[in-house]
């Protein structure tokens, strides 16, 4: 499961993982809390048709909104449980979600509810249902960060290499035709925003381009735990 605090959020995050992930065969769920309805370019509407042709290239297998207020989202009970719900009802077993420091303060409040909900949806006594179905208490195994525009608190714990698929992710990014760069699009006479200028996409291209440059490869993305991530053996690094 990806959590996004907005439509575009886990494709510029994790796009290139996400495409591996699913070219390998496993099952991936975005969540996006918000629907970008505050945003200066396009409309929620546009962005709702953008999010899933961007899902359809990365193959996500499902993709839900869960309809917070966008540049209001709040860390409290109600979006705790609409998170914890989405847990019980995909039941993950690996959580992607923003990190703890973002420019944009509903990336921040997303990153609180993120871990609130996945204990949350463990409790036995909290009751939850999803279209009048009660729902059965999950908690993903492993919660890990994703990268958006701040550095991480420190160094990435790890990153890996998406030189297969960073091409896929940024042709997802670039089905946000309102909000970045696309030469010749009818949006570029829109207002203009951070994610919007020609160089934020190279902007993207050369963070990639210089962690996989850390570890020997074209480009990669960088991840950060929220906890400790255990190995069963060395041999996994062999």
């Amino acid at each position: 499961m990806v959590v996004s605090p907005h439509p575009d959020d886990a494709e510029i995050g994790c796009g290139g993982v996400i495409k591996n992930l699913t070219d390998l065969g496993k099952s991936v769920v975005f969540v996006d809390c918000t629907r970008g309805e505050l945003g200066t370019r396009g409309s929620a509407e546009l962005r709702a048709t953008e999010a899933e042709s961007a899902g359809k290239i990365l193959g996500v297998s499902n993709r839900v909104n869960l309809e917070m207020p966008d540049c209001a989202v709040e860390y409290n009970t109600a979006t705790v449980h609409k998170l914890a719900t989405a847990i019980r009802k995909f039941t993950p077993l690996l959580v992607l979600i923003p990190p703890p420091q973002e420019r944009h303060p509903d990336h921040v409040a997303v990153h609180q509810i993120c871990k609130a909900a996945n204990f949350v949806s463990g409790v036995k006594n909290v009751l939850l249902s999803d279209n009048g179905n009660d729902l059965s208490t999950h908690r993903a195994k492993t919660l890990v960060c994703y990268q958006l525009q701040y550095d991480f608190p420190s160094l990435p714990d790890f990153y890996v290499d998406v030189t297969d698929t960073f091409k896929s992710k940024m042709d997802a990014i670039l089905a946000y035709q309102s909000q970045f760069h696309v030469e010749n699009s009818k949006h570029n006479t829109e207002p203009p925003t951070f994610i919007s200028r020609p160089e934020y996409l190279l902007e993207l291209e050369a963070r990639a381009r210089y962690y996989g440059s850390r570890i020997g490869t074209t480009y990669a993305e960088a991840f950060f735990c929220v906890e400790p991530l255990g190995l069963s053996s060395l041999s996994v690094l062999l």
